[in-house]
């Protein structure tokens, strides 16, 4: 009896061994089918996630990849290899700071990165062929407008993804805002490098007229550039790059936004265009605007800014970085915005602001990769770093703003209505070149304010 006990016990005890290393192997083989499945999904079947994969780790010897970029990135996409498209020249401190950040995001990630620099600077031609062909291009960036507008059909919608990541909330909130409505009312793209379009002055030569406070009335602007030209400096210039945009400023200053939209787009007989070539006339004949203009090429008004000359020069918050080898070390960079001139004009509170963009083809296979390099550019370190090296604006609202911005940041804070870049002046080629050609003979004294306005009036619309 005690050996058929104990065998009966042992007999037991190997049957429910076995029922347990039944339900194991199943387990694990249903685990493995659903695991194979999670692997072989395509970007077309499989939308980004927005919870991070705990098995996504970097490399071999690198940096744990931070937990807020694999957060954002959701799971990675196996094999993840970006091909992104930069705006920037390698040697341009943009493309340098990209370059640097980019080889840190490869080293903390393992995701891979190819840069095609070879775009760089002409994107505006190379891009879309590229995308209508379906070449490989996960990631690219420019002009806020001209991402979503003219690229707009390629973009992938990244809404759900910015709002579940770290970056939402987070970073400026007012381009954030601007991109959405770029992108028809949804996120397409995530701004970077901030941009404002206002009067940049030489605080050393308003120091050296007398001028303690920057004008706030049109009186007071004409006032302050006699006083420039009485201390021996010129007030302001231009060059051919940005004509059609100070003349588009001064009509909305003028007239208000509205009515220079409509100008720009075909308009050309409004009472508008007399007045603002009277304004134009005024500055010209009292000796306001830089003689040399009428000839300038960029970028050699503002090379006058840089060399002391010329007080003022109506630009972008660029300016600075893209002189910064010409100015000294101690020159210092103020900023405001042009006062209303005549009643119906838009005031102080009226400005042009956007941003360069990235955005995400939506063919790429690694949306979520695509993602966290985006992330990985536009927050934190490498947010800063960028803004550091090329002297611009940050995304980031904990961020540092270059010193020569203090002015424009102030300025772009109290900005309550957004002009589009040079009020619609730049949309027509005709209208641009017009522009140029008699504001070249204006500030030359070849034409008068009504000569000007009769020649606009015979624009051909069509560009």
């Amino acid at each position: 009896m005690l050996v058929l006990s104990i065998t009966l016990s042992i007999f037991c005890i190997l049957f429910i061994y076995k029922k347990i290393l039944s339900l194991v192997l199943a387990s694990a083989m249903v685990a493995s089918a659903l695991a194979g499945c999670g692997s072989t999904k395509t970007a077309e079947t499989q939308a980004p996630t927005t919870q991070a994969s705990a098995e996504t780790k970097a490399p071999e010897g690198s940096e744990a990849a931070p937990a807020e970029t694999a957060a954002a990135a959701g799971t990675i996409e196996d094999g993840a290899k970006l091909v992104y498209w930069p705006m920037w020249a390698e040697t341009e401190p943009q493309g340098q700071a990209i370059s640097e950040a980019v080889d840190a995001f490869v080293k903390s990630t393992g995701i891979e990165v190819e840069i095609n620099w070879a775009g760089s600077r002409d994107t505006r031609k190379t891009l879309e062929p590229a995308l209508s062909a379906g070449e490989t291009v996960d990631v690219f960036d420019e002009d806020i407008e001209r991402v979503n507008g003219t690229w707009g059909k390629y973009l992938l919608d990244i809404q759900s993804m910015y709002d579940a990541s770290p970056l939402n909330g987070a970073q400026n909130a007012t381009l954030i805002e601007l991109a959405k409505q770029q992108g028809g009312g949804t996120l397409k793209s995530v701004p970077y490098q901030p941009s404002t379009f206002i009067m940049f002055y030489n605080k050393d030569a308003f120091t050296k007229a007398g001028i303690t406070a920057v004008p706030t009335t049109w009186d007071e602007f004409l006032a302050d550039c006699e006083a420039l030209k009485g201390a021996g400096v010129i007030p302001m210039t231009v060059d051919d790059a940005y004509m059609a945009c100070l003349f588009g400023f001064l009509m909305d200053r003028v007239a208000g936004s509205d009515t220079t939209e409509a100008v720009a787009a075909g308009d050309f007989s409004n009472e508008a265009v007399l007045k603002t070539a009277q304004v134009l006339e005024e500055l010209t004949t009292k000796g306001y605007i830089d003689p040399r203009a009428a000839g300038n090429v960029y970028p050699q008004g503002q090379s006058n800014i840089a060399d002391g000359s010329v007080a003022m020069y109506l630009n972008g918050s660029w300016l600075p970085n893209e002189v910064k080898n010409q100015t000294p070390e101690d020159f210092k960079w103020g900023a405001f915005s042009l006062p209303q001139i005549a009643e119906g004009g838009d005031g102080a509170e009226s400005n042009q602001y956007g941003a360069q963009c990235f955005a995400i083809n939506k063919d790429t296979k690694y949306p979520n990769a695509a993602f966290a390099l985006i992330q990985w550019l536009t927050s934190g370190e490498w947010d800063q770093k960028l803004a550091d090296a090329s002297m611009g604006v940050p995304m980031d609202n904990n961020a540092t703003w270059p010193a020569a911005l203090a002015d424009a940041k102030a300025v772009l804070d109290s900005t309550t209505h957004r002009l589009n870049w040079a009020v619609g002046m730049e949309n027509d080629t005709n209208v641009n070149a017009a522009i140029k050609t008699n504001m070249a003979m204006m500030i030359s004294g070849s034409v008068n304010a009504q000569q000007f306005a009769d020649a606009f009036a015979k624009i051909q619309k069509g560009s």
